[in-house]
């Protein structure tokens, strides 16, 4: 009757929902505990300290799992990037246009960025724009995470590491002038998304029965930045040794379509709430 009972109990530790109060879900493969945290990588002041119930489950857990290490500061994206034709030829006349707006409401001089690469420049922009949102990098959550990692004295695990991170940009197409055609497309949607996943840290945890999320990335991008990302690092968590794990990653690899949830485990969507 105990070993049925315990039995029992696991199943319903696998499958039901936990009411945490901030982006997270449980998930259970193998002889592997999940908690999968919705990060965002620049937060408010509000967004610190982290939750008592998030510092628990990494005072408990074996060790933390991050996309990358962002406390390592040796670790550029913007050296050693081989000049680009001026914008102007890389954009249409609209985007260009609408570049020099943006560049003017973020004191940006569009001379300095002029030969950079697509990506780069997206993410200058992006920084940029959430800056004035008031976001800064060191209330992000996994930079809280790790800090609070490295004072428990855990282990932290890489998915990827700024390294990887950066060859995989380095390697979009068109230097990732996509990823800054999308950035002018979607500028005010950004806007949005990004206080939308404020609001799941400092008031409620989305609702994924209601939650619909708007498209930023075009289907290619969307394969390289998130879909492809979420089956590696699905592989990478199932080959972990048997433990528990904080594991932290950008906040939308956890819902929408192909999302790092369902693909380690097809029902784990339960545990969403």
């Amino acid at each position: 009757m105990g070993k049925l009972l315990q039995t029992v109990t696991a199943l319903f530790r696998r499958w039901l929902p936990t009411p945490w109060h901030y982006p997270a879900l449980d998930v259970h493969v193998a002889q592997q505990h999940l908690h999968l945290v919705g990060s965002i990588h620049m937060g408010t002041r509000d967004m610190s300290p982290l939750p008592q119930a998030l510092v628990q489950q990494l005072a408990r857990a074996d060790a933390l799992v991050v996309e990358a290490d962002i406390t390592d500061t040796h670790v550029s994206p913007f050296n050693q990037t081989a000049p680009d034709l001026p914008l102007a030829d890389r954009l249409t006349a609209d985007e260009w246009a609408q570049l020099v707006r943006l560049c003017d409401e973020l004191k940006i001089d569009p001379q300095h960025i002029d030969t950079l690469p697509g990506w780069q420049i997206a993410l200058m922009m992006q920084a940029q724009q959430a800056q004035r949102l008031g976001l800064r990098a060191s209330y992000g959550i996994d930079y809280q995470l790790l800090q609070q990692a490295k004072a428990l004295n855990k282990p932290i695990i890489e998915l990827e590491g700024p390294e990887s991170q950066i060859a995989m940009l380095r390697a979009l197409p068109e230097n990732g002038m996509a990823l800054l055609r999308d950035t002018l497309t979607h500028w005010h949607t950004n806007a949005r998304l990004l206080q939308t996943m404020m609001s799941w840290w400092m008031a409620a945890r989305p609702n994924s029965a209601e939650l619909v999320l708007p498209a930023t990335f075009s289907d290619e991008l969307n394969s390289v930045l998130m879909h492809q990302r979420n089956l590696r690092w699905r592989e990478q968590l199932l080959a972990l040794p048997a433990g528990d794990y904080v594991v932290a990653v950008g906040a939308l690899h956890l819902y929408g379509e192909g999302n790092l949830p369902s693909l380690l485990h097809p029902q784990s969507a339960r545990n969403e709430g």
